[in-house]
C-alpha cells in the first residue's frame, strides 16, 4: 500500500476509535447515574436532568469527532491533479464583469433566497457572477441555522446560461475546461448543501440556467415558464453537471430526448416526466406584485422545512448520501448522521411529549 493509502486507512481507524470513545463515555456516565439513583444518592428528577445533559453533550462530541468524515467536509470535485486551480480560474472569470448573485438569509424561518441578477442579459452568468455564485455557496455552507433555499432569477426570468461575451473570450478548450470544472464544483456543492432547495422557474431557464435548476432538490414552475437544454444549438453538451443530474431526475430516455431534441419543457411536460415538482397558481403576479411567485414558493417549501434545523439538515444529508454513495457507504453515512440527532434536544423533546404518532 502506498503512503497516501496508508494515511487514509490510519485516519479512518482513528475516526472510528474517537467515535467509540465518545459512546463509551456516554454509556459509563449513564450507568453511573443509574447506580446513584438506585443507592438514593440523587433524586429521579436530578438523574433525568443529568441524563439530558449527557445526551446533548455526547451528541456534540460525536458530531465533532465525525466532522472529518466525507459527509461533513466541504469537498471539491477536482484537485490540482486534474488541473483545477480555483484562484487562477477566479481571476480569469473576474475579467468579465456584470450582474450579481444576491443572497438573502432569513434567520427566523431558516430560509434563504439566492437570486441570479442580470436582467439586461436575461440573467445570464457573467464571469464575475460565476465567482459570486461560488462565494454565495460558501456562505450557505457556513450558515448553520439554515433549513431551506430558493434559487430564482430577477425580473421574472430564471437564467439563460452563460453570457456570450464571456463565452467568446474563453472559447479555447483549456479555458473552457477550467470554467467547466469551476461551475461543476460550485453547483455540486450547491446540491450537497444541508438545505432543502427549490428552483423557482419563472420565464425561461435556458442552457446553463436549465443546468442550475437541476442542482436543486425540487423545481417549481410558473404557468408560462419553460426549461430548455439548448446546448446542441450552440454545438455543445451540458458542462455544468446538468446532463448527469438530468439522467438521475428523469431517466436516460427522457434525458436524451431533452438534450438531443432541445425540447421546450413546459409545466405540463415537466410534471409528466418528473422534472417539475409543482406549478404555481395561474396569474401569480397581480397589480405589479412581482413577489407573489416567491411567496408561493416559500409557502410550498415551508412544508418540508418545518421543525428543528438540525433535524431538517440531517434529513438532507442522509438523502444526499443515498443519492451519491454506493449502498454500503450510504448506510454508514446514515448511521453517522443518525448519531448526531439521537439524544439531541429535538429527540428528547419528542420523547418527553410522546409526539411520534401525533
Amino acid at each position: 500500500m502506498d503512503r497516501g493509502g496508508g494515511m487514509l486507512m490510519y485516519y479512518r481507524r482513528r475516526g472510528k476509535q474517537q467515535t467509540l470513545k465518545v459512546w463509551r463515555s456516554i454509556c459509563t456516565a449513564c450507568l453511573l447515574l443509574r447506580d446513584m439513583l438506585w443507592c438514593g444518592t440523587v433524586t429521579q428528577q436530578t438523574a433525568h436532568k443529568n441524563t439530558m445533559v449527557i445526551c446533548v453533550l455526547g451528541r456534540y462530541l460525536l458530531k465533532s469527532s465525525l466532522c472529518s468524515r466525507s459527509w461533513c467536509r466541504k469537498s471539491s470535485l477536482y484537485s490540482a491533479g486534474h488541473g483545477f486551480q480555483p484562484e487562477e480560474i477566479r481571476e480569469k472569470l473576474r475579467a468579465f464583469p456584470g450582474g450579481a448573485v444576491d443572497l438573502l438569509t432569513q434567520g427566523e424561518t431558516g430560509l434563504a433566497v439566492l437570486t441570479v441578477n442580470n436582467p439586461s442579459r436575461m440573467n445570464a452568468f457573467s464571469g464575475a457572477m460565476m465567482v459570486e455564485l461560488e462565494e454565495r455557496v460558501s456562505q450557505l455552507e457556513s450558515w448553520t441555522q439554515g433549513k431551506g433555499l430558493i434559487v430564482r432569477g430577477a425580473a421574472g426570468t430564471f437564467c439563460s446560461g452563460s453570457d456570450l461575451n464571456a463565452v467568446r473570450a474563453i472559447s479555447n478548450p483549456q479555458d473552457g475546461m477550467k470554467m467547466c470544472m469551476f461551475m461543476q464544483d460550485a453547483l455540486t456543492r450547491l446540491q450537497r448543501l444541508p438545505l432543502v432547495s427549490v428552483a423557482l422557474v419563472e420565464g425561461r431557464a435556458l442552457g446553463g440556467g436549465s443546468e442550475l435548476s437541476t442542482a436543486c432538490d425540487f423545481r417549481l414552475m410558473t404557468p408560462d415558464s419553460v426549461i430548455q437544454f439548448v446546448h446542441k444549438h450552440m454545438g455543445l453538451v451540458p458542462g455544468w453537471g446538468g446532463a448527469a443530474r438530468l439522467v438521475r431526475l428523469v431517466g436516460d430516455r427522457h434525458a436524451l430526448r431533452l438534450l438531443g431534441g432541445a425540447l421546450k419543457v413546459d409545466p405540463e411536460l415537466g410534471l409528466r416526466i418528473g422534472l417539475a415538482d409543482g406549478v404555481l397558481e395561474e396569474g401569480a403576479p397581480q397589480d405589479g406584485d412581482e413577489g407573489a411567485a416567491l411567496r408561493q414558493a416559500e409557502e410550498w417549501l415551508s412544508r418540508y422545512t418545518k421543525g428543528p434545523a438540525e433535524v431538517i439538515r440531517a434529513a438532507k444529508r442522509v438523502v444526499s448520501s443515498g443519492r451519491e454513495l454506493p449502498l454500503t457507504e450510504a448506510l454508514r453515512a446514515e448511521k453517522e448522521v443518525f448519531g448526531t440527532v439521537w439524544g439531541g434536544e429535538a429527540n428528547l423533546r419528542a420523547l418527553a411529549g410522546k409526539t411520534k404518532h401525533k
